[in-house]
């Protein structure tokens, strides 16, 4: 069984930064895609950004060119810097994990973006 710890997320102006983090323990053998999702009240969880074990990366079009994930494999790490962020980013962001056929999510960190 893994487990994903997520950190980082909080309040902040529009306009701001914020950069989550959520590190992978456990039973892991090789972990194949890691990532992020979100979902805010009332609206289905989304993508946000994936990245292989290999570094291919994959946004949805809403978060392009404002957000970049990255990860560190020595760690079992994901990362996703987050600039110029929008009211409309607020929402539960969610670590996405994905070994073996197997799918792993976080908790969630609340991210509010509030004047």
């Amino acid at each position: 069984q893994v487990q994903l710890v997520e950190s980082g997320g909080g309040l902040v102006h529009p306009g701001g930064s914020l950069n989550l983090s959520c590190a992978a323990s456990g039973s892991i053998v090789e972990i194949n895609v890691m990532g992020w999702y979100r979902q805010a009240p009332g609206s289905q969880r989304e993508l946000v950004a994936l990245i292989s074990h290999v570094g291919y990366t994959n946004y949805a079009d809403s978060v392009k060119g404002r957000f970049t994930i990255s990860s560190d494999n020595s760690k079992s790490t994901v990362y996703l810097q987050m600039n110029s962020l929008r009211p409309e980013d607020t929402a539960v962001y969610y670590c996405y994990e994905y070994q073996q056929g197997q799918n792993t999510w976080g908790q969630g960190t609340q991210v509010t973006v509030s004047s």
